[in-house]
Formats: C-alpha cells, sequence, structure tokens
C-alpha cells in the first residue's frame, strides 16, 4: 500500500485532466462524480497507508521515489514522497475534508455553466496540496506552493467576467509571490549549508555543523516570510478576506484544509531549522498574538457572511502561529485538524444560507431562518461552538492548549497568552453575533423568495462535518486515540531531530512546567471568556435586538472599514507603483527613450537621402565626380610638398 502511495497524489491529477480537457464534452454530474472520487479514493488509499504504516510504531520515514527530476552536476531533485506522521496526518485532513467540499460543490454548483472547469480546479488544487505535503525534498514541496497559489488564483478568479473577481484573484497571486521570495532565499540558504534539499539528508548534514546554528535564524526568517503570505499573517494577510469573491466551496476548500495551513506545515516540516532558532520563533509568535487579535477585532463588524468568517480564518491561523511561535508544534497542528472541521463545516454552512437565501450574503438582509433550515442551523451553530472554544467541542481542546503553552512559554508567556485569551473574547462575540443576527434575529429577508433547505449532497457533509467539529477535540485526551498518550506522542518521530539538535546547540527553549490546578484554570478561564462573549452577543443582538443597521461612528467606523488598512496599502503601495508606471509608459518611455531612438533612425535616413542622390544613374555625374575627385588628390599632394 505504501509503495503505491503516489497514485493518491495521481488520481487529483487524472479527475483535473480528465474534467478540463473533456470540460465541453460531458454532462455535469459526471464531472462532479468524477472530480469527488478523484478526491475520496485518495482518502481512503491515505486510511490504509496509515494503518498499514503503523505511525506509532514506526519511527522512519517510508520514502517513494517516482523518478529523478533535475540532475545538474552534483545537485539532484527528484520526484520523491516522504511518509511519515506528519504527511499522513496531512493528507488525511486535505482528503477527506476536501472530498466532502466536492461533494457538496455538486450540489451547489448545480446549474452553473463552468460547472465542469469548477471541478478541475478543485482537483487541481488538492492536487498541488498533495505534492507539497508529500514531498520529500524542498524543490517539489515549492512545485506544490506555487500550484496551490496558481489554482487559488483559477477558483478566486473563477467568476473572472466580474471585476472583483477577477481582482481579487490577482491580488491573491501577487501578495503570495511576495512571500515566495522568503521561500527561495531560505531553500539557498539550505543548499548552501546543507549540500542537499531533501529533508532527511539535510537533517544529517546540519546535524553537529556549527555554522548552522549562527545562520538560523535567518533561515528561519525567511520561510516563515514565504508563510506569511501562504497563511494570511500581518501584513500580508489582506489578499484572504478578498477570495471570499470565489464560490462558497472556494472558500472552505482554501480555509479549511489546503491552502492556508500551508504556512503551518512548512514550519513544523523545517522543525530542525525552527527549533534553533529562538528569536525568530519568539518574532512569529509576536506576529500571531498580534494576527489573532488584530483580525478578531475587524470580524466584530462586518455584515458579510463570509468576510465575517474570512477574518475569523485569518485570527485562527493567528492562533497556530502563535503556537508555531511558542515551539507548541503538536498544539499548533491539533488546532490546524479542529480548524479544518469546524471552518469548513461554518464556510458551507454560510453557503447553504447563501443557497437558501438566492446568493444573498449581508447579514442584515437575513433573519429567523433557525426553524427554516434546521439541517444547516444546527450544523451551524455546533460549529460556531466550537469555534468559540465551549466544552466539549473540538475548539476548546486544541484552542485551550495553545493558550496554555503560551502561557508557559519564556518570559513574555503571560504576554502573549493575555492577547491570546482577548482575541478568544471577541472570536466569541463576533460569531454569536452571527448566529443571533441570521437564525434568531429579527426577520429581514426577501420576502418575495421561498427559503428552502440544500439538497442531500450538501446537508450531508454538514452532518459530517458537525460530528468531527464535536468529536475529533478528544483525539488529544490521554489514552483515548489509539492508545497512546497524547499526539505527543504520535508526532514525536518528526520532530526528534530537531529536538535533539537544539538539545546540542543549547537553543531548546523550555516550557515552565504547570500543575494541574493551573492547568484547570486557564481552562476554565478560557470557556468563561467565551462564555462572557456569548451572553454579550445574546444581549446585544437577541435580547435588545439592536439595529444592524445602525450607522458606524468614530472606533467603529474605524473597525467597520477594516483600520483602513487595504486604503493604506492602496496610498503606500499601489497607487506609487501605477504612478511610476504611467511615468515610465508616458513620459520617459514615449516622450525621451522613443524620442531618442526615433532620432537616431531618422539621422541615419537623412544621410541615406544625402548618399542616395550621389547614385543618380547619369553618366555625366559621375564624370563630375571623377574630375573632382582628381582635383582634391592633387591639391593634397601639393600641399604636401610632392
Amino acid at each position: 500500500m505504501l509503495d503505491l502511495f503516489p497514485i493518491v497524489v495521481l488520481l487529483p491529477l487524472l479527475g483535473f485532466l480528465h474534467n478540463g480537457l473533456l470540460k465541453d464534452k460531458i454532462p455535469h454530474r459526471f464531472a462532479g462524480a468524477i472530480g469527488t472520487l478523484a478526491v475520496f479514493i485518495p482518502f481512503l488509499i491515505t486510511l490504509g497507508a496509515f494503518n498499514e504504516f503503523n505511525p506509532i510504531e514506526r519511527t522512519a520515514p517510508h520514502l517513494v521515489p517516482v523518478f529523478d527530476w533535475i540532475v545538474i552536476g552534483n545537485f539532484k531533485s527528484s520526484f520523491g514522497y516522504q511518509i511519515d506522521q506528519l504527511s499522513l496526518y496531512m493528507t488525511l485532513i486535505i482528503t477527506g475534508i476536501g472530498s466532502l467540499i466536492h461533494l457538496y460543490s455538486m450540489g451547489y454548483m448545480k446549474g452553473n455553466k463552468g460547472y465542469n472547469r469548477f471541478f478541475a480546479y478543485l482537483n487541481l488544487f488538492i492536487f498541488c496540496m498533495l505534492n507539497l505535503v508529500l514531498s520529500d525534498n524542498l524543490v517539489l514541496t515549492f512545485l506544490g506552493w506555487e500550484g496551490v497559489g496558481l489554482a487559488s488564483y483559477l477558483l478566486i478568479g473563477f467568476d473572472f467576467d466580474k471585476a472583483s473577481a477577477a481582482e481579487a484573484g490577482m491580488k491573491a497571486f501577487i501578495l503570495n509571490r511576495i512571500g515566495d521570495v522568503g521561500f527561495i532565499l531560505g531553500t539557498g540558504f539550505l543548499f548552501w549549508l546543507g549540500g542537499s534539499l531533501q529533508y532527511l539528508t539535510l537533517q544529517t548534514n546540519l546535524n553537529g555543523l556549527g555554522i548552522f546554528s549562527e545562520y538560523a535564524n535567518l533561515i528561519a526568517l525567511f520561510f516563515f516570510i514565504a508563510a506569511m503570505g501562504k497563511s494570511a499573517q500581518i501584513p500580508l494577510y489582506v489578499w484572504l478576506p478578498d477570495a471570499m469573491a470565489g464560490p462558497t466551496p472556494v472558500s472552505a476548500l482554501i480555509h479549511a484544509a489546503t491552502m492556508v495551513t500551508a504556512g503551518v506545515f512548512l514550519i513544523v516540516r523545517l522543525n530542525f531549522v525552527f527549533y534553533l532558532a529562538p528569536d525568530t520563533s519568539f518574532f512569529i509568535a509576536c506576529i500571531g498574538a498580534s494576527t489573532a487579535l488584530f483580525a478578531a477585532t475587524i470580524g466584530l463588524l462586518q455584515n458579510d457572511i463570509k468576510k465575517i468568517l474570512a477574518y475569523s480564518t485569518v485570527s485562527q491561523l493567528g492562533f497556530m502561529f502563535l503556537a508555531m511561535g511558542s515551539m507548541s508544534y503538536v498544539a499548533g497542528l491539533f488546532h490546524l485538524m479542529t480548524h479544518a472541521f469546524f471552518k469548513a463545516l461554518l464556510f458551507l454552512g454560510a453557503g447553504s444560507v447563501i443557497h437558501a437565501l438566492h446568493h444573498e450574503q449581508n447579514i442584515k438582509h437575513m433573519g429567523k431562518l433557525f426553524g427554516k433550515i434546521k439541517v444547516t442551523s444546527i450544523t451551524f451553530l455546533l460549529g460556531t461552538l466550537a469555534i468559540a472554544g465551549f466544552f466539549p467541542f473540538s475548539g476548546f481542546f486544541s484552542k485551550d492548549l495553545i493558550l496554555e503553552k503560551t502561557y508557559s512559554y519564556g518570559a513574555f508567556g503571560s504576554v502573549l497568552w493575555t492577547v491570546g485569551v482577548v482575541a478568544a473574547f471577541f472570536t466569541s462575540f463576533y460569531m454569536f453575533r452571527l448566529v443571533f443576527v441570521v437564525f434568531f434575529g429579527k426577520d429581514n429577508t426577501d420576502s418575495h423568495h421561498k427559503i428552502h433547505e440544500s439538497p442531500w449532497t450538501m446537508t450531508f457533509p454538514l452532518v459530517i462535518l458537525a460530528i468531527g467539529a464535536v468529536f475529533v477535540g478528544f483525539l488529544q485526551t490521554p489514552h483515548f486515540f489509539l492508545h497512546i498518550d497524547s499526539l505527543e506522542q504520535y508526532f514525536a518521530p518528526v520532530l526528534r531531530s530537531g529536538l535533539e539538535l537544539a538539545t546540542e546547540n543549547g537553543t531548546l527553549v523550555k516550557h515552565m512546567e504547570l500543575t494541574h490546578d493551573v492547568e484547570f484554570t486557564l481552562a476554565m478561564f478560557s470557556l468563561g471568556v467565551a462564555s462572557v462573549g456569548l451572553i454579550i452577543a445574546y444581549w446585544v443582538y437577541q435580547k435588545k435586538q439592536s439595529q444592524v443597521l445602525e450607522e458606524h461612528t468614530g472606533f467603529r467606523k474605524i473597525l467597520f472599514h477594516k483600520y483602513y488598512i487595504d486604503e493604506l496599502y492602496d496610498l503606500i503601495f499601489v497607487k506609487p507603483y501605477v504612478y511610476a508606471s504611467k511615468l515610465i509608459a508616458y513620459t520617459i518611455d514615449t516622450k525621451i527613450l522613443d524620442r531618442f531612438f526615433i532620432g537616431i533612425g531618422g539621422s541615419f535616413g537623412v544621410i541615406a537621402n544625402g548618399l542616395r542622390r550621389l547614385q543618380s544613374g547619369f553618366i555625366g555625374d559621375y564624370a563630375l565626380y571623377v574630375v573632382l575627385g582628381t582635383f582634391c588628390i592633387l591639391v593634397y599632394l601639393l600641399t604636401r610638398g610632392v
């Protein structure tokens, strides 16, 4: 089963080629079924590989070479896959959540003229993401890294006839290219020091290499810049809310299981670099905490149901990077998984609401939907309880673990923990604001439209994801899953090399040992904060039923306009770039360079016209030239005294 693992990557590629090349020749149902099976079958294969690999007892990764790709002198990069605890974990999430999103899309995209093209793009996205997480070297990882960037551009701009969608796709593409510079620089440094780009070889070559620790912080910073772009951290987060221009299943796929998790995965895969980079790690923790709080405050007053969830994703990614920066990689990966379930559930639930209201996305035009679309309402409520961190839902376990690890992290752990707790409070408030306004508040829906529940292809994935959002948090409970103490033991083989390097170099940051009483107090405090957020949201938007149509003034206006960050970027970066481009195009290029080179061409034309007259074709003219030439020669000779 393990040696056949490349089939997991190949099937989505075949689905992409089939639906892409035959998009005008096959019926929609067939294209949707092919696209969905191209992801669901790899999920089943991965489950089989998971059982065969036995990740609890096995410590060495299983390598599956496919073919040599680039061979230049001593440099060789191959198409090869590394099957270990981390890659299996990520593959199960990508294919499991991805197959549910594909099934949901069959109902959501019904009747869309680009139906087959849409499924081709979805399969391309999965293919690229699988290459990213399964590759055994940085070059193939970068291919997948760029591939998901391309696929996101195609999916965000799927409705390319709309200017907003086309611009959003371009915005995502450009901002991710900024992060890619960091990936390339980090890769160059690792090859220079380690002499290879294969992960296992790098770990061996860098072990005991004293000079590596001197560059570790710089290399880690380069790769974190790459992660900032893909995983939407300050200051490169602005593309992710605009990605809502794509169809709702695209939002669920990007935000839950694929692209935005790439940055988190990259840091864990390169843990042998980041363990040796405590300064960069602290910087990552600060950026993560700032992003979590910053995005949560923006989500407080947004009215587009998808934009609220988008800023929620940015905030939750901030929690994951808070874990990465505090070197709590397992906590970050755990939250990555729980977030995949409840965020996919929330986005698909939002899509079901939009579908029921005939593509209405403004929550000001919704209300009292709970009794009209019960499956969507109940599952969305479960997802909200999970993201808000209520016990016993999955978000409680993963977010509480991050906050606990942050609290015990170094001298500034308590400060970062405080920022995280405040962000958690805002998360609870804006999510329950959304629930009360949309499902329980005043009915502001258009009475001309009949509200109806979505078809089973859309509600079935909601039910499965809701079950996951409720129960997957127990995977971290001791002895609950596969007879292991925790996910710490599960991921231990992946993190062992980094821990050993950090221990040898004296850069390992140890967390404070917390007593059970302190852990319980922290957990209860987090639960209390979430409860306060729910109560305030209930009081403001349900009990008093405050108008969502209120006019925003003062700081509320700043929050509503997202701190004017997009306008600031437009003023600082976009407008000067456009002005410089116009200056070069219409002044320097047209009026200076063009005139200069046209002048050179014109001067040769004048010279050519003059010389052309010497070739008149009349014998008398040529006789005159001979006489003049002879006269000139004689004058020259006489003046020389000959």
